[in-house]
């Protein structure tokens, strides 16, 4: 290991600890921990050096504004709640997914038009994809939305492509490991929201429990939409 390390260049070593850093941020993150968004901004800093001399110039923007999310999700995961209190997991609502959508469709157009016109960027679309849906990802997780974990099972399976063709092989692997992460993420985020929307049907009942009164009782709630 440490003779692997000694072989590599500069580059390869900062993507090293980068690699380290997204490994922490992606569990703390499973695990709900607020750590995970000061590792995050490790990790954004180091790869927006590595991006820029792999002339991933979109990527590179992306950790610049991933700098400035990293420290709303702080915030928001600390303060955003009712009464600035710790914000729950809540599923994203219909409006507001109909919303993203269109904003990353032009999103996505205008990036790839910006990279095709005005760079040498070496895969535009896919680019712009993992861009896009990365900084929606990134937003609805700092609102702590579940789906956002389905827009991270998506960029990872872009990244391990395009990391693959750009000789990054230890970010492909990290990808890959963020699949996992990503799976197991919303798997973890699920029960979460389930045992707050039981905890939420209880309180909003009269009673969650059979009463002295009766020998069974039952409470029922039909099944919700957001919207």
């Amino acid at each position: 290991m440490i003779e692997w390390l000694a072989g590599l260049d500069l580059i390869g070593l900062v993507e090293v600890a980068a690699t380290i850093a997204g490994l922490a941020s992606v569990t703390f993150t499973v695990r709900q921990s607020v750590w995970c968004w000061p590792t995050g901004l490790v990790m954004v800093a180091l790869y927006a050096w590595v991006f820029f001399h792999a002339k991933l110039y979109a990527d590179v923007g992306l950790q610049i504004v991933y700098v400035f999310l990293q420290i709303y999700g702080w915030w928001s995961w600390t303060r955003g709640g009712a009464g600035r209190t710790s914000l729950p997991v809540r599923r994203v609502r219909r409006r507001e997914a109909a919303g993203w959508t269109l904003a990353a469709a032009v999103a996505w157009i205008a990036l790839v038009w910006l990279l095709v016109a005005h760079t040498d960027a070496r895969a535009p679309h896919v680019d712009a994809a993992q861009t896009v849906l990365s900084l929606v990802a990134t937003w609805l997780m700092a609102k702590k939305v579940l789906e956002s974990w389905l827009l991270w099972i998506a960029v990872d399976v872009l990244s391990i492509g395009m990391y693959l063709s750009r000789d990054l092989h230890l970010t492909a692997g990290l990808y890959a490991v963020f699949l996992v992460l990503a799976t197991l993420g919303w798997m973890a985020w699920s029960r979460s929201w389930k045992r707050a929307d039981d905890a939420a049907a209880c309180s909003s009942a009269s009673s969650c429990r059979p009463t002295s009164d009766t020998s069974t009782s039952s409470t029922s709630r039909a099944p919700t939409s957001t919207t």
